[in-house]
């Protein structure tokens, strides 16, 4: 006998569609509201400290990631806002927000492996304490916080890139929240029985004549 392959039915074809999307939309939101709160919090904690040599000796600094940089936490902002577009746009402007997501990840990486390194905020803070605008700041280190904020920036990227693969399977803002041009057809009143009183109460109700032809 000859092998019979199976073909897929239009039905299995769907609800296999419909897993997927379901999936991938909630891994993207996971990943892209973790992304972007995991940034946040990163900005906001020590990046980096030194010493700095004024008259009375050496002068302890440190300098949080939204003193080094503002971009990740302004990205991460654009990210997770770009996440809620997702859902009120459809086809051509759903793919647009979803790029918009992914390049925000993106940039939240850069960022914050660049200020990973950065000694200027440091070194500003150095002129300010000594008075000397040509101070720099000495014994420099660096904390893990712009590695971690770098990783939100990779969980955004991942939610951007989740919506453009899958985003046309996600739903989008219900149908009653949109404005079509078309009015809607109005319902025609029910008849009206003569011989029944709760018809003739409700016509009164609805402001009508039950008496008119």
């Amino acid at each position: 006998m000859d092998d019979v392959t199976a073909v897929p039915t239009p039905r299995s074809e769907a609800a296999g569609s419909a897993r997927t999307g379901r999936l991938s939309l909630a891994v993207a939101l996971l990943c892209g509201a973790l992304g972007a709160a995991v940034a946040l919090l990163a900005t906001r904690q020590q990046w980096s400290e030194g010493t700095a040599t004024v008259a009375g000796g050496a002068f302890p600094l440190t300098a949080r990631g939204s003193d080094v940089t503002g971009v990740p936490a302004a990205l991460a902002v654009v990210g997770l806002a770009a996440l809620v577009a997702v859902f009120a746009v459809r086809r051509a402007g759903r793919l647009a927000v979803a790029a918009l997501l992914a390049l925000s990840g993106a940039g939240t990486v850069v960022a914050a492996l660049l200020g990973a390194s950065d000694s200027a905020a440091l070194d500003e803070k150095a002129a300010e304490a000594s008075g000397d605008t040509s101070a720099t700041v000495s014994a420099l280190s660096h904390t893990a916080w712009p590695y971690v904020a770098a990783a939100g920036g990779v969980l955004l990227l991942v939610a951007g890139l989740l919506a453009l693969r899958y985003g046309r399977l996600w739903p989008g803002m219900s149908g009653r929240y949109e404005r079509g041009g078309a009015p809607r057809p109005q319902r025609r009143p029910a008849p009206v029985d003569p011989d029944r009183p709760e018809d003739l109460w409700k016509a009164l109700d609805r402001g009508e004549d039950p008496t008119g032809a």
